[in-house]
């Protein structure tokens, strides 16, 4: 079983998120709500994938994601964002997140991504 965290400063949206993973056959180890909080839970749980979102305030998804490739390079963090912005955009693809999903998101969007994973796992470990 692959397993998760979910960062997003709303707690409607992690809620949804952490059931759609749920019904994906994630499991979902913690969830948070800043980007403080996203690298200490990396930190203490070292999921298989972390989902991120990026505008929060105080410590955003930007601020956890260069602390993660910090601890991890090659750490499977996968952006889940409203913000298109150009800047963003450009720090973003500094800090090479594993995947970036636009919201609203569509949910086979979810499933083909933890599918891809779930069969890349399976390779690398046979």
């Amino acid at each position: 079983m692959i397993s998760a965290i979910v960062i997003d400063d709303d707690r409607d949206t992690v809620n949804i998120f952490v059931d759609y993973l749920e019904m994906l056959n994630v499991d979902v180890w913690a969830v948070g709500y800043d980007g403080k909080q996203a690298v200490a839970l990396y930190c203490a749980h070292r999921p298989d994938m972390m989902f991120l979102d990026m505008m929060m305030p105080e410590y955003d998804g930007l601020y956890a994601l260069e602390k993660i490739r910090g601890i991890h390079p090659d750490a499977k963090v996968i952006v889940v964002t409203a913000d298109m912005r150009k800047d963003t955009e450009d720090r973003l693809s500094l800090l090479n997140p594993t995947e970036v999903i636009y919201k609203p998101f569509d949910p086979l969007v979810l499933k083909t991504l933890i599918e891809n994973h779930k069969t890349n796992k399976t390779s690398t470990t046979s």
